[in-house]
Formats: structure tokens, sequence, C-alpha cells
């Protein structure tokens, strides 16, 4: 079981701060496919990875890492600074 976070207009397109989903995803890509096909306002959310972060556990991490013993993935918009 994986806690999944949203932030900012993440939460704000999917309509929830958080989902705790069994996932069969290797990597966050996949997990982000996953969520895709649940419905369109997670489609909407996902549309552009570009314009996502993505935190494994607390640190900063890619798309293409591993979820093998990750509990908890937070997806949020880049900070700015000023």
């Amino acid at each position: 079981m994986i806690d999944v976070l949203y932030f900012a207009w993440v939460r704000e397109r999917i309509g929830a701060p958080r989902d705790q989903i069994e996932t069969s995803a290797r990597t966050v890509t996949d997990l982000v496919n996953e969520l895709r096909a649940r419905e369109p306002r997670y489609a909407a959310a996902f549309a552009d990875l570009d314009a996502l972060r993505v935190a494994l556990d607390q640190e900063l991490s890619e798309f293409d890492a591993p979820l093998d013993g990750v509990r908890e993935v937070a997806f949020f918009p880049p900070m700015t600074g000023g």
C-alpha cells in the first residue's frame, strides 16, 4: 500500500489531498499511468509531467525512480523563490 499525496493545483484538479492505493507499478511513471487511467480528473492533473515534481518518502526524486519499498509518493508543482 502506498500513500499518494497531492499538493497545490494537483490537489485542486484531483479534488483530494491524498489517496492510499495498492499498485503493481514499478516506477513513478508507471504509477502516474495507473492514476491517469482512473478518471479524467487524474488525467488532467498528470497531463504535463514537466510541470510536476515528485518526492519519494519525502526526498526529491525522478519519474523513472523505482517504487520498491516506497511508502509515500508526493506530487507537487516546482517551487519558486522570491
